[in-house]
């Protein structure tokens, strides 16, 4: 395979993004959407439990440590749990559109082991919006934000209502969330990439 992906570039007629009047603000923690998500939900013992905050602009950085449970190769990140940590905070980026949105592509480039114990700096930006989908790209880097980069992602999510989640989710979940008497957590669970 050579160059990138074609589905992954925006077309010509393309907006640039721009960044809902109540975005949370730059330097805000974002939080978890959903309590049981695997990236940011704190439900989930051997989850990411990445935190992602509001960057300037149309951009997010986030942070989490690889732990044992998530090796793949004895003492190194799997990379399915690499690509995990790009998706959750590609997703993120959707706060500041304030949309509901899901992966329809992501493509993962690894260009070096992320050891356990490593913390994963990871950045991303909107970088185009054509009607429902919106063109993202992220980074992760270890060593430092400015560090060496481990992994990187292109992704094209999908701006979807929130029936995608009532009609497609295990029942026992949605009504569980649909019920949760916390309206701001309520709210929260359907609006970002679970």
């Amino acid at each position: 395979m050579s160059g990138r992906n074609t589905a992954l570039t925006p077309p010509a007629d393309a907006a640039a993004p721009v960044r809902h009047p109540d975005a949370p603000a730059p330097g805000e923690l974002l939080g978890a959407h959903y309590e049981h998500c695997f990236g940011c939900g704190g439900g989930q013992p051997h989850g990411l439990h990445l935190e992602a905050r509001a960057g300037e602009g149309v951009r997010v950085t986030a942070e989490f440590t690889v732990r044992a449970a998530h090796q793949g190769a004895p003492g190194l990140a799997h990379g399915g749990v690499l690509a995990t940590a790009l998706d959750e905070t590609l997703g993120s980026l959707n706060w500041l559109l304030r949309v509901i949105a899901v992966t329809g592509r992501l493509e993962t480039d690894f260009v070096r082991p992320v050891p356990v114990g490593t913390v994963l700096h990871l950045e991303a930006e909107i970088t185009a919006v054509a009607g429902r989908k919106i063109y993202c790209s992220a980074v992760g880097r270890i060593g430092g934000p400015q560090g060496q980069v481990a992994v990187r992602a292109d992704a094209l999510f999908i701006e979807v209502k929130v029936d995608h989640f009532i009609d497609n989710g295990r029942p026992e979940e949605i009504q569980a969330a649909m019920a949760d008497p916390d309206q701001v957590r309520r709210a929260r669970a359907f609006e970002v990439n679970p």
